[in-house]
């Protein structure tokens, strides 16, 4: 029996960001930092050269959310009339980014906490201006190793962090804003890129185990299991119970063949109140390489019950009463599963196989046994499936048409 699993069904995971009032962005500000735009460079330049008394700045990224009827030139002339209320010359720069994005950069406050008050009242000022959300990502500076021009970066990234809460937000830069975007990295399939954020958001926080585990993911994808597994391992020491990262660690131990350490860990998070889809499906995975049926139905069932709408777990319970020679009830699986996803060839074939060995329905047996095909034209125990529906069903007319010769 083979199992096939794609990368959003069994795979590393992340922490999951989301909740009821916390969702990514559609579109994330980092992904400037990649693109590189003139208007960006421009103000980076403008932000490096410019000479700074007393060394020490607040930077910030701001998005003014524009209705259908909004005005462009009003918005800008706005923004610019409500900067220099609050800023001369001499202790503030701005620039315009895209028509709903500016950059900005000012010093000469007392403190910190001065210096976000101000800020606070010059996005209050934009808001009944505009009429408008005003979103803002804040980063200061000097701040940890970064230069002026990565200010407006950690500005930026801030920016991202700040969306998660909706469009009228404002967030500081710390090491969850490079979380977020190392993630954003990641989801881009740049590993290194994302691998040195999360780096660098461990510099800020040590013992942060959403960057820990996200460094061992990225790791992990890139095949460097050992190191890999020495993140996971580093966060399970300071959180034991961390569910995400037993899971991982567990993967990692059946990626590398040790399937027996890989339950181990997994049935820890098991036993755990809390029920996650892919430790329970992962357990019935391991359980079935080792021929346990019986057990690894039970996470099957609990797998399918937290998540209904996944065919994988009804596939893979299909799967297990074929080779227990349960043709009825590996049909109700297969067909459960193949509601649930049509294009799913391995099921298609396995419904095709539970057909043919009840002998009924034939016919339909040969439709989805081609279909299975169609979709993976070279799967040999797919081919083997359908020719011995086709050799049954050939076998079953022979008698057919003797009986007819026989009458004439």
């Amino acid at each position: 029996m083979t199992l096939k699993f794609s990368s959003k069904e069994i795979h590393f995971l992340k922490t999951d960001s989301e909740g009821p009032k916390i969702k990514p962005p559609e579109k994330y500000f980092g992904d400037l930092l990649l693109e590189k735009t003139k208007a960006l460079k421009v103000f980076e330049k403008k932000l490096s050269v410019t000479k700074i008394p007393g060394g020490k700045f607040l930077c910030a990224l701001i998005q003014i959310s524009l209705s259908s009827d909004s005005i462009l030139d009003k918005t800008k002339d706005t923004f610019k009339n409500v900067f220099n209320s609050f800023f001369d010359h001499k202790k503030g720069i701005w620039g315009d980014l895209s028509k709903d994005l500016f950059a900005l950069a000012f010093w000469g406050y007392k403190n910190d906490k001065k210096a976000f008050q101000l800020i606070t009242s010059l996005k209050d000022q934009l808001s009944k201006g505009l009429k408008a959300d005003i979103l803002i990502g804040v980063a200061t500076f000097p701040f940890h190793d970064f230069s002026k021009a990565q200010t407006l970066a950690n500005a930026i990234k801030a920016a991202d962090h700040a969306a998660f809460f909706g469009p009228y937000s404002m967030v500081p830069f710390d090491a969850t804003s490079l979380n977020i975007s190392g993630d954003r990295l990641y989801q881009l399939d740049k590993c290194d890129m994302a691998i040195k954020e999360y780096q660098k958001g461990l510099e800020i926080e040590p013992d942060n185990i959403n960057l820990i585990n996200s460094l061992g993911v990225c790791f992990g994808v890139m095949g460097k299991l050992t190191m890999a597994k020495l993140e996971f391992e580093k966060a399970i020491k300071i959180n034991p119970d961390e569910l995400i990262v037993i899971y991982n660690i567990g993967l990692v131990y059946q990626i590398e063949g040790d399937i027996d350490k890989a339950i181990l860990y997994l049935q820890k998070a098991h036993n755990n109140k809390l029920s996650v889809f892919e430790i329970e499906i992962l357990i019935g995975h391991l359980l079935i390489k080792k021929k346990l049926h019986d057990q690894a139905i039970i996470h099957l069932e609990k797998a399918s019950r937290i998540n209904p709408k996944s065919g994988l777990t009804f596939r893979m319970m299909g799967e297990i009463y074929l080779e227990e020679k349960l043709p009825a009830k590996a049909a109700r699986e297969f067909n459960t599963a193949i509601k649930l996803n049509p294009g799913d060839a391995a099921s298609l074939s396995g419904y095709a196989k539970s057909l043919e060995l009840q002998g009924r329905n034939l016919t339909i047996a040969l439709t989805l046994a081609k279909e299975s095909i169609i979709l993976e034209p070279d799967n040999e125990q797919f081919k083997k499936r359908l020719k011995t529906i086709q050799k049954k069903i050939r076998d079953a007319r022979v008698p057919q048409q003797k009986k007819l010769k026989q009458r004439h």
